[in-house]
């Protein structure tokens, strides 16, 4: 309750604050082509419910009919503005209006595709048990994802075998330890990032290690090494098949 109140209050605040950024990106991406500048697609929200997260579009018009959903940093259906609003994470502003239909949450698992979760284990299942965010720490330890996925010959797979284990992983570990005063954290770590994802990405580390985190998320979330394929929770086998 205390969550759903504190989302409400800052998400009215944010839109009335960033309402001119709202209006001048949203007309900068509609010159761009004469279409929507919002992307409005289905995700799976709360008690797996399908909702329609808003963002602003980022990528040509049609681009969801390729059928690939991870994005790489070279992806050819990425727009300049849209490298841009990535970047800097403004294509996420319009989630505020999410967040005020009780969709979403400021913190907590970023939404997934249908066909994403389709793929989630049983213990995966419980990053649906909540509001899904615009931030948490998944989101600050990979929002390197693009770069991560760059050169790749199947985004998709490579998605499910690199990142999707320790998201799903970071996930989990915030849903068993999320407070307010977490939350706080992560909404400026999320800030700092975008300045210094180094020392948000330390900051994560301290968080981890205080709250108790097993030593190989805790490794992993430093992004000090290369990533290599791994069991999603809950599994004992790597994702070989998006099928």
């Amino acid at each position: 309750m205390i969550k759903r109140f504190f989302d409400i209050v800052i998400s009215l605040i944010l839109v009335i604050i960033f309402s001119p950024f709202l209006i001048i990106f949203a007309f900068l991406i509609w010159k761009q082509d004469w279409h929507s500048p919002f992307y409005v697609a289905p995700r799976v929200g709360k008690n797996e419910k399908i909702f329609k997260m808003i963002k602003f579009r980022s990528m040509i018009v049609n681009a969801d009919k390729s059928g690939v959903d991870s994005t790489s940093a070279n992806d050819s259906r990425i727009t300049p503005l849209g490298n841009f609003i990535r970047k800097y994470k403004i294509d996420e502003l319009p989630n505020f209006f999410n967040i005020l239909l009780g969709e979403m949450s400021f913190v907590g698992p970023r939404p997934n595709v249908k066909r994403e979760t389709e793929l989630y284990t049983i213990e995966e299942k419980h990053l649906l048990t909540v509001r899904p965010g615009i931030t948490d720490l998944a989101s600050i330890v990979f929002s390197d994802e693009a770069d991560i996925l760059e050169g790749s010959l199947d985004p998709d797979l490579d998605y499910n075998q690199l990142i999707r284990p320790w998201k799903s992983r970071l996930g989990i570990f915030y849903i068993n330890k999320r407070s307010i005063w977490m939350d706080i954290q992560l909404m400026f770590l999320t800030a700092v990032a975008i300045i210094s994802k180094t020392k948000s990405i330390r900051s994560i580390n301290k968080i981890l290690i205080k709250s108790s985190a097993d030593e190989q998320l805790v490794y992993v979330s430093l992004r000090d090494g290369p990533l290599s394929p791994h069991p999603p929770p809950g599994s004992n086998n790597i994702v070989t098949s998006r099928n």
